[in-house]
């Protein structure tokens, strides 16, 4: 989401809002509460929307970095663990 997209396309959609809300009731002061209000709400959603995505993203990265640690941790085990074979009983290392 690109903010000053946003913010443009918001103040369009409250301009139109405004003009069919004072067509409908004919009052201003209704008018303008009425557009304050989707302001309002409008705003909250886009607050509400950037934080589904931030906290979406740092998910994804915790997700990320315990795959790392895990791998990590296998190469780690693989390579202190003897080779197969090795430690049957009655082989002989040379």
């Amino acid at each position: 989401m690109y903010a000053p997209r946003v913010l443009a396309s918001m103040l369009g959609a409250l301009a139109v809002f405004a003009i069919v809300t004072y067509f409908l009731n004919g009052s201003l002061a209704s008018t303008l509460l009425q557009t304050v209000i989707c302001a309002v709400l409008m705003q909250v959603g886009y607050f509400l929307a950037v934080l589904y995505l931030v906290w979406k993203k740092a998910r994804e990265k915790e997700r990320q970095a315990a795959a790392l640690t895990q791998l990590a941790g296998d190469e780690k085990s693989a390579a202190k663990a003897p080779p197969r074979g090795l430690d049957r009983p009655g082989h002989f290392n040379r």
